[in-house]
């Protein structure tokens, strides 16, 4: 421990889902001590990330580009298990199999400046002065509620989709779906049976893709968000640029005219919504599948955001302070993409660290080539249980 109780990291990972675990277990592989060298803290109570939180109607099989975490894939997973239960025992699992010794439930309350060029990591549980942060806290924790005119006067309930907890609690209701996305699309394929009526409405048309999604197309997508965080603007989900995939559920449910889809309205009303052309629909609940933010406020206090809204990054690292990377962020916000994500981070990590004199000699320090230091010997109980620099 170091004075006031503050104890000295070469890196705080903060967060631990599929991008914060990520980077730990590369980390781990180059040579940095769990509790020693670097910590990881997650706000969460269980493993799993944001998957722990998702409703449990929704299957394994209903999940769609689970790519797995680097160094242990996730097999014989029954396709029928609700898909929080899957991932989070294989969070679980990766979490005890390579010692990554994830702090939780401890809420991260601010990041800031501290002294001899570390930065002071305030948490729930004590302070780290870290040397460098990798943070990895994803959105869940801040679910997008849009506004509109009238919305204090409606009488029914109006719940976010990440309130969902599946159809039941909206039997016979007539119910109002916002949003564009999966989860606006699954929800509304899972309520509309039960339901007394469902309306689906839009602020763009829908784009759904029934061919295949290749590396191709899937560089592309990623490049067009990448473009938003080079510039300083606030990132849009990966998903926004791919498209809807159309499954065969999705597909049966466009021939029933489940997701018939209506344009955004222009207000509620007491007893549901209403558009500037006179048109109106009654509702008893309004389900608001609007995505998410990305929850980067306790990074506040290093005023890392530009004029446009959002955080610029060089790769995973923020333009205006080098010592802060974000993974799980804009691009890097799928599993595959936050895999690789972790990865690059821990690689400019410890090339950052090993140019800079200040703080203790670590892990990073003497190298001054971090491609070099991660094709070194693994350690010995990650021997057999990790691929080879490029193979995951």
């Amino acid at each position: 421990m170091n004075y006031f109780g503050v104890r000295d990291v070469e890196v705080a990972v903060i967060g631990a889902g599929q991008a914060g675990l990520a980077a730990a277990f590369h980390l781990r592989r180059t040579g940095y001590r769990p509790d020693g060298d670097f910590v990881v803290l997650d706000h969460s109570p269980q493993p799993g990330g944001a998957w722990q939180f998702r409703w449990p109607t929704l299957t394994y099989d209903a999940v769609h580009g689970m790519h797995a975490l680097p160094g242990m894939a996730l097999t014989d997973a029954d396709p029928a298990r609700p898909s929080a239960e899957v991932i989070g025992g294989y969070f679980a699992a990766y979490e005890r199999r390579f010692g990554l010794r994830v702090h939780r439930p401890v809420s991260v309350t601010a990041v800031r400046d501290g002294d001899d060029g570390r930065l002071r990591v305030e948490t729930s549980q004590g302070g780290y002065a870290a040397r460098a942060v990798i943070n990895a806290t994803g959105t869940w924790d801040r679910p997008f509620w849009p506004r509109f005119p009238g919305q204090q006067d409606f009488r029914g309930r109006q719940v976010h989709s990440a309130q969902y907890r599946g159809p039941a609690e909206f039997r016979g209701a007539r119910v109002v779906v916002v949003g564009g996305g999966t989860s606006a699309v699954q929800q509304l394929i899972e309520i509309a049976p039960v339901a007394a009526a469902t309306t689906w409405v839009t602020r763009r048309p829908p784009e759904f893709h029934s061919g295949p999604f290749g590396a191709d197309e899937g560089r592309a997508a990623v490049a067009l968000v990448a473009e938003r965080v080079r510039q300083g603007l606030p990132p849009r989900s990966v998903v926004s640029v791919t498209g809807l995939p159309m499954t065969e559920a999705v597909r049966r449910a466009r021939e029933s005219g489940v997701l018939d889809r209506l344009p955004l309205f222009a207000r509620l009303t007491p007893d549901g919504v209403a558009w500037d052309d006179g048109r109106t629909v009654a509702a008893d609940v309004l389900l608001y599948a609007t995505g998410f933010r990305a929850a980067v406020d306790h990074l506040a206090p290093l005023r890392l955001r530009e004029a446009g809204g959002g955080i610029r990054l060089a790769g995973t690292r923020v333009v205006r302070d080098p010592r802060v990377h974000l993974v799980g962020y804009g691009p890097s916000a799928s599993t595959v993409g936050a895999n690789r994500a972790g990865r690059a981070a821990v690689r400019e990590v410890r090339r950052l660290l090993a140019e800079t004199p200040a703080g203790p000699a670590g892990p990073a320090a003497g190298s001054g080539d971090a491609r070099a230091a991660e094709d070194r010997e693994v350690p010995p109980e990650l021997v057999g249980q990790v691929p080879g620099p490029g193979r995951e």
